[in-house]
């Protein structure tokens, strides 16, 4: 594996986050929705991992009382499926840990059967579904858990 580094997101980061998100989602989030995050939201905790210095990748949650909800995760499409999305995830349970949660929980695709592959691998358990969720498609979402 690349030697990489995770660190807390910053604004600075968000012209490469934001280059990542688009590449990533259909729907992709705006930099005034990262910087309300980064600025505003208590609640959030936002990280980035770093290849030679440069974002390939991101996660973020919000954490309220003892439950953690991951809001996203993505890699660059070049890194995908060099691990990169695993220890991501595996930061975001970490500070979950750090911070008092026991659970986290997130949302996916039913379409992305990747993304579901990889939460279950990190032991995620699908436990539901949000009907027409995604206002971009109408598409559900399949709501999965774990305790930690």
């Amino acid at each position: 594996m690349l030697d990489y580094t995770i660190d807390r997101m910053q604004e600075k980061d968000l012209e490469q986050v934001l280059e990542i998100e688009k590449l990533s989602f259909p729907t992709p989030w705006s930099r005034n929705s990262f910087l309300s995050e980064l600025r505003e939201n208590e609640f959030a905790h936002y990280f980035v991992c770093r290849v030679d210095g440069r974002v390939m990748g991101y996660a973020g949650m919000w954490i309220i009382l003892d439950e953690a909800h991951i809001t996203n995760v993505a890699v660059h499409p070049q890194y995908r499926g060099k691990g990169f999305g695993h220890l991501l995830l595996a930061e975001l349970m970490r500070q979950s840990l750090l911070r008092g949660s026991d659970r986290i929980t997130l949302e996916v695709r039913k379409s992305n059967q990747a993304a579901q592959r990889v939460y279950e691998h990190m032991g995620f358990r699908a436990t539901g579904v949000r009907k027409g969720y995604y206002t971009d498609t109408g598409e559900d979402a399949i709501i999965m858990w774990k305790i930690l």
